[in-house]
């Protein structure tokens, strides 16, 4: 099969802080860190989503992303490692886990988001994609994803080979997934050893009786340092060794084997194959460093304060409280985006149009780094604060989110709108859908164009304004409104 490997799961928001300790608490005897630097990366389900991508998959990522800021800071780090997100709405607060180091040693972990929550419902276009998919990971972290009814009789039903991650809190594995990878330790809590048993022992019966309880092809144990042991068809195990013992951090060691064994199957390797392969990445990736050397990050310094959101419409907050109560109350939530660098009437015509077509509406604004890329050197002329400020303070807008991407793709997947408008001049019958119209397909979106105050632009008014001389009044012609539905009926133009 040619479509891209899907990972299926639970999402969590990892950050690694590092600092130094020089004294203990004056009120407890406990060390006191002083943080230098601090990195987030996707966990769970999105660690291994990126660590699939990061060895030249093309991979889809199905996981349920709530409407806080994490859920917003975990769409962005998705977007920029590669992996096309399909969100289910999340009842809840994004499960955050805070590692503190101390001169490469972990003093303690700090875990917060409490119990997981709801998962909503898949879209059509998830179960298709599972479908036609070339291997699907189901990366379980025992948040709820793997339990969705919807999810789990569309993994049962695909012809796509099957990895299944179990978490001992997390529901059994659907019937016929090809290979189950559980750990030592996950082996012991689902399966009870008796007294007195080998490790080896203890692993190929606990093996052995995962495979016969979830109808499974195959499950491999993995071993830490000493590999993985594979039970299959018969009665003899496969010991797997790893290629040389390591000492590092093992951290997301486990989800490197099992996107590393889905890569395999996709690409065609038997199951016994696909294990060995695992074994040597997951072996290699510890010795070179762990997750910090996989996916290194550009680290926020201490020193930096973190941005302020500028105003009580503005920032992932303002945006997530909005998006909240619109979806509780069953209406429609609208987003549009843009540089609007010189905001103008044109600008205010789209914004109120685009309110008109829901309950809320969010506005995504490129940030200045982001309109320097798409604009040149010279712009924005406004900064990005002043920028959300303004727009923030119209009637229309319920709340600004600004985002660094060329694109609003990871902003659009956290949001997960029901429309999302541009403005523009469509002569209708032939232009190509919107780009973000593919995007918003993924949970049953849709993308309208709205019509826009003709004589109004932004460019020209920079470069009138730097000739010194004086914009032209505005026009009083707006342009009608023509209904041409592309052909999958999701994008609405403008015509004259």
């Amino acid at each position: 099969m040619t479509g891209p490997v899907v990972v299926v799961g639970d999402i969590l928001l990892d950050r690694d802080v590092e600092g130094v300790v020089n004294r203990l608490c004056p009120d407890s005897p406990v060390p006191v860190l002083d943080e230098s630097t601090a990195v987030d990366r996707p966990g769970g389900a999105g660690l291994a989503a990126v660590f699939a991508a990061a060895q030249g998959a093309e991979v889809a990522l199905v996981t349920a992303l709530a409407d806080d800021a994490g859920g917003a800071r975990l769409a962005e780090l998705l977007a920029a490692a590669g992996v096309r997100v399909y969100a289910l709405p999340l009842r809840g607060v994004t499960c955050e886990k805070i590692r503190l180091h101390a001169r490469g040693r972990v003093l303690l972990r700090h875990d917060r988001g409490g119990a997981a929550g709801e998962s909503g419902e898949p879209s059509e276009a998830v179960l298709r994609m599972l479908a036609t998919a070339s291997a699907v990971l189901v990366s379980d972290y025992g948040r709820g994803v793997a339990r969705q009814p919807a999810l789990r009789a569309a993994l049962a039903g695909t012809r796509a080979p099957v990895v299944w991650d179990p978490h001992p809190r997390g529901p059994a594995a659907v019937p016929g997934v090809h290979l189950a990878t559980p750990n030592e330790s996950e082996v012991r809590e689902l399966v009870k050893a008796g007294p007195g048993a080998s490790r080896l022992a203890t692993a190929s019966r606990g093996a052995q009786e995962l495979r016969r309880r979830w109808r499974a092809g195959a499950v491999t144990v993995t071993l830490g340092g000493d590999g993985a042991l594979l039970c299959h068809a018969g009665s003899t195990p496969l010991v797997v060794p790893a290629p040389a013992s390591a000492e590092g951090d093992t951290c997301g060691a486990g989800d490197r084997f099992a996107a590393t064994a889905a890569i395999a199957l996709s690409r065609g390797a038997l199951v016994s194959e696909a294990v060995q392969a695992a074994v040597t990445e997951a072996s290699a990736y510890v010795a070179a460093g762990g997750v910090a050397a996989a996916l290194p990050a550009p680290p926020r310094t201490a020193s930096a304060p973190p941005s302020r959101p500028g105003g009580p419409r503005i920032g992932a907050g303002a945006a997530a409280e909005v998006v909240a109560r619109v979806r509780a109350a069953g209406g429609t939530v609208v987003a549009t985006g843009g540089c609007f660098d010189l905001l103008h009437a044109g600008h205010v015509a789209t914004l109120e149009a685009a309110r008109q077509l829901g309950d809320c509406l969010v506005v995504c604004v490129n940030s200045d780094v982001s309109v320097a890329r798409l604009k040149g050197p010279d712009r924005p002329v406004v900064p990005q604060g002043d920028r959300s400020r303004l727009l923030a303070a119209l009637g229309c807008v319920d709340a600004v989110l600004v985002f660094e991407e060329p694109t609003p793709e990871a902003a659009l997947t956290w949001l997960r709108p029901d429309v999302w408008v541009k403005g523009g001049d469509y002569a209708g019958g032939g232009e190509p859908a919107l780009p973000e119209a593919e995007v918003l397909r993924r949970w049953g979106g849709h993308t309208v164009v709205v019509p826009y105050l003709d004589g109004r632009s932004t460019t020209d008014m920079i470069a009138v304004a730097r000739a010194g001389g004086v914009p032209a009044g505005p026009r009083s012609r707006v342009l009608g409104v023509g209904v041409a539905p592309d052909a999958d009926g999701t994008t609405i133009k403008g015509a004259r």
